[in-house]
């Protein structure tokens, strides 16, 4: 019997934490009812290579009580420090089992340290008025009244269609994956007047989920954005803008004006860096010349310069030789996609954070040798080739007001009936908010630029085999020393998020990775653990591991196919599912058995990328991100353990639709105050303890980790917080959600 069948869960507490006993209620759960459903035609499970699709209908319904978990309650009067809202959170069972019974949880970083108090032990002592349940925690915020009645009037416009037609049901996700279906509850402003506790579920209506709303909202690949005469510029038919604002050319002159090098020569020392092997964190990247034959030689050829690649006597090192620069105009990068990934905000660092932000902007090219080159070319001749460019930027920004107005922008997007040029006039301004020079003060050449990511197989020693993977970012990465500093200058090659030096470890048979999955990221899972529909964790992957190079400058694809920890037990839950977290969030994993983008014949899914580069325009999706279509879900086998044991379900463009209306439309921003780290010090000094939950694998704190189990000191901690208040800092009410950890 799968674990899938029999449920198996793993809980430290008695007390399961949202969906351990969300689906214990599915069986006798009202059934909601959507406004619209995948047509009867559509057929229910479809199969693709490395797993099928099949309807969102099949998860099971539930009600919305056991999914919510925030509350607001108006308090009778403010704190000494102005606060005027209790915010009541429903928070997992701590990592550590010691902390479970304590009064007071500190999570998030220590140096800004984020303090709750047990709502059952405050109320009982009059701080506030009741509690919603004892595995609530409170913290307090000032909301004001015109926050709720902001979400109230967004509410009325879904609900009277402004976004198109709407349903009541909401879908659950727990990480990446689908889990239930429920309906969201309205915001009560009359009962949070009245100090009733009021529920913060998500959003009471939402838009349908459309293939048309995707591409508008989400991922924005239709021929009138990616080949905009005004705004790109095609090589293989020299259609367009030479420079345009959505071009490679724009992208990378914007991201080299801070760097004190031509924009030319910017993009010339980034092509080099394939040329020659480098060795970073103890993982030495072999070089793949063919850049040379494949890139740097034609695009030469069609700026009119004259190029050699010669090997330097003195360094050893192969250098390219120009007599002209590159003309960037004519690059050989097509635009495929616009990415909105408001998703991403907050989800990195495996730790609860205070600071919202808007996730990352991102742009996919693909890579053409067309011949001809420009003028006089068609998509016949584009030869398209299998390599894909992602920028990646950081949305400017912090604070809830200012991830809402982001999220606002991209949902009146929905709302135009076509590309038009009042659409694209309005993606353009957006888009320019975030990749011109000078967005972001405190990085690297000023850009906003993340990481800069490349997928490819064209520069392999044997054709289309192995895809590579690398990634550049504007800092000075230290990993001896664990620093990653930002630094203007040329793009820098850098370790892989999330990702183990392949060369190094075997990705099915490694001690290091076997210990790591079953050590770190197993004590980092979110309790309690129910196979396939409850499974994150919180996890870093470091530089170092027992003493060896871990974390890799570079990710090979098939091989490997994903990563196995070869001692794991496929009748233990939490074994499964660190071992699927870790992996899936790999590039190796990512980009192939752990999502099934393993169909080599493009026919029902795509191989290696997400977003194909040599389909065509517009270019094909993964079933991982599209499901199969609206209304489904994708299906894959566990890469390690198979169907038999287990299959894990994806529909991120789902994921991320209900995400963003559920910001845009339905956030309260409240403001929190903020304390000082020496808070904690002086916790210590009074309780000897400090109720931090750190996740496994992280720095110990300065101080000792204990409970707190005496109601006085609750108290003497309550009265003092206002010596060390720091300014307040906004972000959503239900902002301390479990941690997720993904960046692909």
């Amino acid at each position: 019997m799968s674990l899938e069948r029999k449920a198996l869960r793993v809980c430290r507490t008695g007390s399961p934490w949202l969906l351990g006993a969300l689906l214990a209620l599915s069986a006798c759960a009202k059934e909601p009812t959507p406004v619209e459903e995948v047509p009867a035609s559509h057929p229910t499970r479809i199969e693709a290579s490395g797993g099928a699709s099949s309807g969102l209908r099949e998860l099971p319904a539930v009600e919305a009580g056991p999914v919510i978990s925030v509350f607001a309650q108006k308090l009778e009067r403010p704190t000494p420090l102005g606060e005027t809202t209790a915010v009541h959170v429903k928070l997992p069972p701590p990592s550590n089992r010691e902390l479970a019974e304590s009064l007071v949880r500190v999570v998030g970083d220590p140096r800004a340290p984020m303090v709750l108090f047990r709502s059952d032990t405050l109320a009982r002592l009059g701080a506030i008025p009741t509690s919603p349940g004892p595995d609530f925690f409170t913290l307090f915020s000032h909301l004001p009244d015109s926050e709720l009645l902001r979400r109230v009037g967004s509410e009325t416009r879904v609900a009277r269609g402004e976004f198109g037609a709407v349903t009541r049901e909401t879908l659950l996700f727990n990480g990446r994956h689908p889990s239930a279906r429920f309906m969201g509850l309205p915001a009560d402003a009359r009962s949070f007047r009245d100090g009733s506790l009021t529920p913060l579920s998500y959003c009471p209506q939402v838009p349908v989920s459309t293939q048309a709303g995707w591409e508008r909202t989400l991922l924005v690949r239709d021929p009138a954005v990616v080949l905009d005469s005004a705004r790109t510029w095609d090589p293989c038919t020299g259609a367009g803008t030479k420079g345009g604002r959505w071009t490679f050319a724009h992208l990378m002159r914007q991201m080299a004006m801070g760097s004190g090098a031509s924009p030319e020569a910017f993009v010339t020392q980034w092509l080099s860096s394939w040329l020659n092997d480098f060795t970073l964190n103890g993982d030495t990247v072999p070089a793949r010349r063919k850049m040379y034959d494949e890139v740097i030689a034609p695009w030469a050829t069609a700026s009119g310069a004259q190029s050699s690649l010669l090997q330097n006597a003195s360094t050893g090192r192969w250098e390219v030789q120009l007599n002209k620069p590159l003309d960037l105009g004519i690059a050989p990068f097509r635009l495929l996609a616009i990415v909105n990934r408001l998703d991403l905000g907050n989800t990195q660092g495996g730790g609860y954070g205070r600071q919202a932000n808007a996730g990352e902007l991102r742009f996919v090219f693909g890579l053409t040798r067309p011949s001809p080159w420009g003028s006089g070319g068609t998509e016949a001749t584009c030869n398209l080739k299998p390599f894909t460019v992602i920028f990646e930027y950081g949305v400017p920004g912090t604070g809830c007001a200012t991830v809402v107005a982001w999220a606002r922008q991209w949902a009146m997007l929905g709302n135009h009936p076509s590309f038009d040029a009042a659409y694209r006039a309005q993606l353009t301004a957006m888009t320019e908010s975030v990749v011109l020079y000078g967005m972001a003060a405190g990085k690297g050449n000023l850009s906003a630029l993340n990481q800069l990511r490349t997928n490819e197989a064209v520069l392999g020693a044997t054709q289309g085999r192995p895809w590579e993977l690398r990634e550049f970012r504007l800092t000075d990465e230290n990993p001896a020393n664990g620093t990653d500093t930002p630094a203007h200058g040329f793009l820098r090659p850098h370790t892989l998020s999330l990702t183990p030096d392949d060369a190094a470890h075997d990705s099915q048979m490694d001690d290091d990775v076997d210990l790591f999955v079953r050590t770190q990221v197993k004590g980092g899972l979110e309790l309690p653990v129910v196979i396939p529909n409850r499974c994150t964790a919180k996890y870093a992957v470091p530089y170092r591991f027992k003493g060896r190079s871990f974390q890799g400058a570079n990710a090979l694809v098939a091989p490997p196919t994903h990563w196995a920890a070869h001692g794991a037990s496929a009748t233990d839950a939490s074994e499964v599912c660190a071992r699927k977290a870790f992996s899936l969030n790999t590039c190796n994993g990512c980009h192939f058995k752990d999502t099934g983008t393993n169909d080599f014949s493009g026919v029902n899914n795509t191989a290696f990328t997400h977003i194909s580069p040599t389909s065509g325009i517009p270019a094909r999706l993964s079933r991982f991100l599209t499901g199969g279509g609206p209304g489904l879900m994708f299906s894959v086998p566990d890469a390690q353990f198979g169907a038999a044991v287990t299959s894990w379900s994806f529909a991120d463009l789902q994921r991320r639709h209900e995400l963003l209306y559920d910001v845009a439309t339905c956030s309260l921003c409240g403001r929190f105050r903020g304390l000082d780290a020496g808070f904690l010090e002086r916790m210590e000094e009074l309780t000897g303890a400090v109720p931090l939950d750190v996740s496994p694998g992280a720095q110990a704190p300065p101080f000792k980790v204990g409970p707190i189990r005496d109601v006085e000191m609750v108290t003497r901690l309550l009265e003092l917080r206002p010596a060390f208040k720091e300014d307040f800092w906004d972000a959503p009410l239900s902002f301390l959600r479990p941690p997720e950890v993904f960046v692909h």
